[in-house]
Parts: C-alpha cells; sequence; structure tokens
C-alpha cells in the first residue's frame, strides 16, 4: 500500500528525514554545539537539516523526551531509519561568537553519489516535506510493537520511552524536498560523498 501525501507539514509526529550527515560532520556540529545521541545530554540548540530526496527502507516514528544538561526537558519526535540514501544533503547550525556576531557551520554532500545511513535515529522539533510517499504504512502502532523500522536502544531503556504510547512505521517511503528542525542525531554508520564544510559569517542556514 503506497500513500502519498503533497507539501505536508508534521509537528509531532513527522517523517523526519534521514540526515545525511557522516560520522565527521555529526560530530563536528555534535561538538560546537553540543547536539549528541539521544543517550547524551543535549544542548537545546536547534539546526537545520535538509535533503533533495531521501529514499527509505523501514522506517520507525514515535514520541521521546530529551534532556538538556541544565535539565530541561525537550519533547521530540524521533525518526527511525534502518537505511537510508539521500540526495543533496545541506546540514547547518549557527554559532553566536562574541564581538565577531552569529557564524553559521555549514555541511553540504550527497550532490554526485547518495548519502548511505544505517540505524540513523533524528530527534526533531519539526519538519517539512514536499511530498512523502510511503509503502506499508501503520499509523498508531504501540511504539513497543514497532517492527518495520528501528528503535533506538538507548530510548527503549529510557523512563521516557512509553511502550504504549501512539508510533507509526513503513516498511519503505521516498521524500523529497525535506527540511527538518532537530535537536539530536544519531547513526550506526554514515557515509557520505563530496563532503563539503563551510564557516561563514552571519546566517546561512539550509532554509
Amino acid at each position: 500500500m503506497s500513500h502519498g501525501f503533497g507539501r505536508t507539514r508534521w509537528k509531532r509526529f513527522a517523517v523526519v528525514l534521514g540526515a545525511g550527515v557522516t560520522a565527521a560532520a555529526a560530530l563536528g556540529i555534535g561538538m560546537a554545539q553540543g547536539a549528541l545521541a539521544a543517550s547524551f545530554f543535549i544542548s537545546g540548540q536547534r539546526f537545520q537539516v535538509s535533503a533533495d530526496t531521501i529514499n527509505v527502507r523501514g522506517l520507525s516514528i514515535y514520541g521521546m523526551v530529551d534532556v538538556t544538561r541544565k535539565g530541561t526537558l525537550l519533547p521530540v519526535a524521533v525518526t527511525g531509519l534502518r537505511s537510508a540514501k539521500i540526495s543533496g544533503l545541506c546540514q547547518s547550525v549557527v554559532v553566536p561568537i562574541p564581538v565577531l556576531g552569529p557564524y553559521t557551520l555549514r555541511l553540504t554532500g550527497g550532490d554526485r553519489s547518495p548519502t548511505e545511513a544505517k540505524n540513523m535515529f533524528i530527534d526533531a522539533t519539526s519538519l517539512s516535506v514536499g511530498q512523502a510517499n510511503l509503502d506499508d504504512i501503520d499509523i498508531g502502532v504501540a511504539a513497543g510493537a514497532v517492527s518495520k523500522g528501528p528503535i533506538n536502544p538507548e530510548d527503549r531503556d529510557s523512563r521516557f520511552f512509553d511502550p504504549n504510547g501512539v508510533a507509526q512505521q513503513a516498511v519503505s517511503a521516498v521524500l523529497t524536498d525535506v527540511r527538518a528542525t532537530a535537536v539530536a542525531v544519531s547513526a550506526a554508520t554514515l557515509n557520505i560523498p563530496d563532503l563539503g564544510l563551510r564557516l561563514k559569517q552571519g546566517r546561512r542556514e539550509c532554509f
């Protein structure tokens, strides 16, 4: 069963993109702003991730609560991607620098050949997708019963994970014109060709 959605916007349970970021890219953002995996304290700093096209095999979406180092609770929608191929990746975060003002750390890649990711988890607060086509989708499945997509082991062991909470899953999905605002990204493996990193003065975000 295939479902298509045009100019779709989800706030809570969204088909969040497989943010194609290499380990170096993810660590670059994480070290700059403390936005690491959900198993770590997050900074609470939002960063942007966008992609032209994402092909996903094994999708899961469930609610969680991340915790900042100061103990602030931040509700997020976690999207798990068992495997994904991403074209036209961009990730950006604005870094305020005393005296000099804001600078933007921006990473790009996957233009000539797709970025590949496995067991990726993205904690997002907002998302927009120009077109989403999903195959064999289940909406309203219990989070503890998700089987078509992955659940982050660190989340499953968290006191904030509700196995009876509402979740969503699909065998596969094709997403285009994807834009997400996230607070944490983690992945088992990431392989991104033609990675580019730029630090420029001002706000030069992905979208």
